[in-house]
């Protein structure tokens, strides 16, 4: 009889720092054994493929609340999407809603995601308000496992002030935990929508216009500043172009924790897409907006260089239907794009096929980074002996013309119709359970668990 439940064999297994071919044992969902010629008659043969660390993407919203919708993929098929795609871990924000208390919000959205979820999930806690209840609940929140929170410098009933995100840094820093900054300047965003309103341009590519890189990079320079006032360690979310990487890279070169995460679509998007006709412009509407060509090679420089530390897709899809809210407004198109189901494939294609990152720093940005940062490593993140198995087998051969067609998440397109990739997920395991295989949900329904994080390993 033998003494695991599965083993993977013959695969090439591929870490942030390790490439070898070994076999590896699982018992009881976790990695039990790495060795070479694991004998057993229950295996996985992933011969000529990689085995990979099942990918983590810190950066979700599903069943988002958001102007009077809700994003269009719950967690039923959010997760299932991600699963097919190579995903095995998401961090989803839970947006404190007005007049909840954030254990409210956790219970609300842990509402949303059990019996849904099926993959293994986490919650940032989103902060939209700062009173005595939040600044007694969070230094208990930040050690019950969700030890990383959101707050928004823009959108009027959820943005902080300078003053409350001082304090937040401060409640975060005292108690192992880590903020999460949307940064971009709310005046500058307002006065611009204002002027061009009043000149009746209301086409989606306003949305851009309205929110130029400069608004995000001098954000991200106060939200920077005000955690190196009381050095507080601080994360800045899908980082959309090089002015503001800048903020973070001249932080960092100064010794502060300061760490960012970028976004496929910023790397293989332009403010072109927002000039599609017939209103299919409205795609790309997401906050930060898609930028400036230019910008693409230098934020792969900035991934290259360890100046941004992880690749996430802050994945929140609209249907056409929905993002016509906004036809003869751009200010009311719903915000937010799909990307769930794709980022392990893009960042691999166009990553390392395209020459911009070796194998191993593909690995770090899509899955040991984010597991380090957000307090899940090693348990998630790399493959090693006691690690959880999430494991990807990747066929590096596979070549793929990516379309909505034969994507799985709850929508109408994909900003990402008709990008040819060589390099697929053929099967995907989450705690040694296989849960895709071949582009389709395999595994059982409701399986995901929630993760308690730890303390964050600043990067």
């Amino acid at each position: 009889m033998s003494n695991y439940d599965l083993v993977i064999k013959n695969g090439n297994i591929v870490t942030s720092g390790d490439n070898y071919i070994a076999d590896l044992g699982i018992k009881d969902g976790k990695i039990v054994n790495i060795s070479k010629n694991i004998d057993t008659d229950n295996f996985y043969d992933a011969k000529g493929k990689y085995v990979l660390p099942g990918g983590i993407d810190v950066h979700t919203h599903l069943d988002m609340p958001f102007g009077g919708t809700f994003s269009s993929d719950d967690f039923r098929t959010g997760t299932k999407a991600a699963a097919i795609g190579g995903t095995t871990s998401i961090i989803d924000y839970a947006v404190q809603q007005s007049g909840k208390g954030l254990y409210e919000t956790i219970e609300m959205w842990e509402e949303k995601a059990n019996g849904k979820a099926v993959i293994d999930y986490g919650f940032h806690l989103g902060v939209t308000r700062l009173d005595d209840s939040v600044r007694e609940e969070l230094p208990r929140i930040l050690k019950d496992g969700f030890s990383s929170f959101k707050v928004f410098m823009v959108y009027d009933g959820m943005r902080l002030t300078d003053k409350e995100l001082l304090e937040i840094l401060t409640i975060a820093r005292d108690n192992n935990g880590l903020v999460c900054v949307h940064a971009e300047n709310y005046d500058s965003i307002n006065y611009k929508i204002a002027q061009l309103l009043s000149e009746g341009k209301t086409d989606p590519v306003y949305h851009a216009i309205s929110r130029p890189q400069k608004c995000e990079a001098e954000a991200t320079n106060r939200a920077v500043k005000l955690a190196e006032m009381v050095d507080a360690p601080i994360y800045i979310v899908h980082v959309s172009n090089r002015e503001a990487a800048d903020e973070i890279i001249k932080s960092r070169k100064q010794g502060f924790k300061t760490m960012g995460e970028t976004c496929p679509q910023y790397m293989l998007l332009s403010i072109d897409n927002y000039l599609e006709e017939n209103f299919a412009g409205a795609k790309y509407v997401m906050s930060p907006p898609l930028r400036e060509k230019f910008n693409q090679e230098l934020i792969w420089e900035a991934l290259r260089d360890g100046g941004l530390q992880t690749v996430a897709t802050d994945h929140c899809p609209f249907f056409m239907e929905q993002k016509k809210m906004g036809l003869d407004n751009f200010t009311k198109i719903p915000n937010g794009a799909p990307g769930i189901e794709g980022r392990m494939v893009l960042m691999h294609h166009y990553g390392v096929n395209e020459g911009h990152i070796s194998l191993g720093k593909f690995v770090e940005l899509t899955s040991t980074n984010p597991a380090k940062i957000f307090g899940m490593y090693p348990k998630k993140g790399t493959i090693a002996v006691g690690s959880d198995a999430d494991l990807v087998v990747f066929d590096p051969e596979k070549e793929v013309t990516i379309s909505v067609d034969n994507l799985h998440e709850n929508v109408d397109y994909t900003p990402y119709e008709g990008f040819k990739v060589k390099g697929y997920p053929v099967a995907t395991f989450s705690r040694g359970e296989l849960v895709a295989e071949n582009g389709e949900y395999v595994g059982e329904e409701a399986r995901g668990q929630l993760i308690r994080r730890g303390a964050p390993i600043l990067l």
